[in-house]
């Protein structure tokens, strides 16, 4: 069969891939134009076989939030160069699977990457676009969370490397500029990656190892041994202050704690607003 420019044409356009792809597709497979799609697509999944133990540290960070906030999505799509991470293609992949997740339950990664749209896994998507690409392509994170009583405020930072998803917890109607409110807090978690909501879940361990290098410390500075427990618990209280979301300086008013802001909301508004949880991606964070 003739390999016209015109079947060439069909075929890039079908794929993405480039013209000199398609036309030796279409050679390789005697002009087949569905056997040329299934070249293609393997030749993606080869690329991506040699591409697998490259770094991918750059992408899209990507959100999902339900009309009434009360469920919600986020994903972390990787890739190699921060370019790629702009093109079309990519962007479009990256959607594809935040709408996957958003609309799903899924419990991993893997089910992710075998769950299908409009006919093919997220795996042969993610190929086809390596191939199209020439970089590593990976579904690194995602988390979606729900709310019963209360809503979930969404934040992504200008570039979409970093999003942030905080769910709130409240009985009491809230105001009408509640989104305002909650997204300060959004972009709290987004600046400051405080580790916990509160100091009641940090990680038992995580705070006897800091007491220990605390006393460590003063020792080493000459303290007595009666005084450094004391010292490790005073400096114990400012690693809360760092690393817990209700004990940080509010961003925008450092004369205040994000709880002692929340309290003041509630008492102005009559509201019981708190902060159940939140997530936080940033590209190239150590995934958890």
């Amino acid at each position: 069969m003739a390999i016209t420019s015109e079947l060439v044409k069909q075929l890039r356009e079908k794929t993405g891939a480039g013209m000199m792809d398609c036309k030796k597709a279409l050679e390789e497979t005697g002009g087949d134009f569905e056997k040329a799609i299934e070249y293609l697509r393997k030749k993606g999944a080869a690329v991506a076989a040699k591409r697998a133990e490259r770094t991918a540290n750059e992408g899209l960070v990507l959100t999902r939030l339900s009309e009434d906030s009360k469920t919600a999505a986020i994903i972390e799509l990787n890739c190699e160069t921060d370019f790629v991470a702009k093109s079309d293609a990519f962007i479009e992949l990256a959607n594809k699977i935040a709408d996957l997740v958003f609309a799903n339950n899924f419990n991993s990664v893997d089910e992710v990457l075998n769950a299908k749209v409009n006919g093919l896994t997220v795996t042969d998507l993610i190929n086809e676009a390596v191939g199209k690409i020439g970089e590593k392509i990976q579904l690194s994170r995602f988390k979606k969370v729900n709310v019963e009583t209360g809503s979930i405020v969404g934040y992504i930072h200008p570039g979409s490397k970093l999003g942030v998803l905080v769910i709130f917890e409240y009985t009491k109607p809230v105001p009408a500029d509640f989104r305002t409110f909650g997204r300060d807090i959004a972009m709290q978690v987004a600046a400051m990656r405080p580790m916990t909501v509160s100091r009641d879940e940090v990680d038992k361990e995580l705070v006897e190892k800091e007491i220990e290098i605390y006393k460590t410390q003063a020792r080493n500075e000459g303290k007595p041994e009666q005084v450094l427990e004391r010292i490790a618990q005073g400096k114990l209280e400012k690693f809360y202050q760092e690393v817990c979301l209700l004990e940080q300086p509010f961003v925008k008013d450092g004369s205040k704690s994000v709880g002692e802001l929340i309290k003041s909301y509630n008492d102005a508004n009559q509201t019981d607003v708190k902060v159940k949880q939140f997530v936080r991606f940033h590209l190239a964070d150590e995934k958890k």
